[in-house]
């Protein structure tokens, strides 16, 4: 693994809580060594003079992301990265916390580790959401967690036809539909009645949200797919979302184009903690 001599700070905007942790943070780095840079939204809340770099371009000049904030934090975090190879530590400020699995407590002990090269560290895919209109690319992002397609303001049912490699899945009514990676397989997809699948599998899942037909259950495809949803069979407006933070109005005769991206992200972990650890204490998972 390469050596890290310099670290990026990206912190909730969270006032007090920035104020709080980031001083000793970056004292505790010079000390070792370690140059600093600041994301430029966390710096406006310090009385510091580090080198500080705009939210996008933060990782071209570090070894190791470090992310302090909840899961949406870190979302928006790795899709800054554009694909570049910083590994991001990240650490739980707020609830669950499911992606952001050290805690404040474990956070030094870890960048200790971290520094001494002893980790491991975890690739997860992401995706590339394209929204063709009129058969022309209009808009594209890529996305850690999902791709969802909902509804607009009124409360109406969405027709809208899937196709996995240009095969026809079906014509669903539902309230919209989620294209999640496995990383995205414990948020949204799982409240909407998806499957939890390990995160270092290359795969999709398709789950309609609340559809109204019985044969309606969600698909896991293989990363290799090339999976369009079609709304050419209604005529309401619909809105697609990446990672529920970057949004798009689609008009009625778009089609949303998902494939795997070509950008990965890569988070630390330590040596002796598994996905299933984390699925028990985060999920409580196999608690009655």
């Amino acid at each position: 693994m390469a050596t890290i001599q310099s670290v990026g700070i990206i912190c909730k905007p969270m006032p007090e809580m920035v104020r709080t942790v980031v001083p000793p943070l970056v004292e505790w780095l010079h000390e070792r060594g370690i140059a600093v840079h600041i994301e430029k939204q966390t710096r406006e809340h310090l009385n510091v003079h580090e080198p500080s770099a705009d939210h996008e371009r933060i990782g071209e000049k570090i070894d190791l992301l470090l992310v302090l904030g909840g899961d949406g934090t870190l979302l928006s975090a790795a899709r800054s990265l554009e694909g570049r190879p910083v590994p991001i530590l990240a650490v739980n400020l707020g609830g669950l916390g499911f992606l952001t699995s050290f805690t404040l407590e474990e956070m030094y002990p870890m960048l200790e580790l971290a520094l001494a090269g002893d980790y491991r560290i975890t690739h997860r895919m992401m995706l590339d959401a394209k929204v063709m209109h009129d058969g022309v690319p209009d808009k594209q992002n890529c996305a850690l967690n999902d791709a969802v397609a909902n509804k607009g303001a009124l409360s109406r049912m969405l027709s809208f036809d899937v196709y996995v490699d240009k095969s026809h899945v079906g014509r669903y009514r539902a309230d919209g539909i989620i294209v999640a990676t496995p990383t995205g397989s414990t948020a949204y997809s799982l409240a909407a009645g998806g499957p939890v699948v390990q995160p270092d599998l290359e795969a999709f899942v398709i789950t309609p949200i609340c559809p109204h037909m019985l044969t309606n259950r969600p698909l896991v495809v293989p990363d290799t797919a090339t999976i369009e949803v079609d709304f050419g069979a209604g005529d309401d407006a619909a809105y697609l979302t990446l990672d529920g933070q970057i949004g798009f109005e689609l008009n009625p005769s778009d089609r949303v184009i998902i494939t795997k991206s070509a950008s990965r992200v890569r988070f630390v972990r330590p040596l002796r903690k598994t996905y299933y650890e984390v699925l028990r204490s985060k999920l409580r998972w196999g608690e009655r």
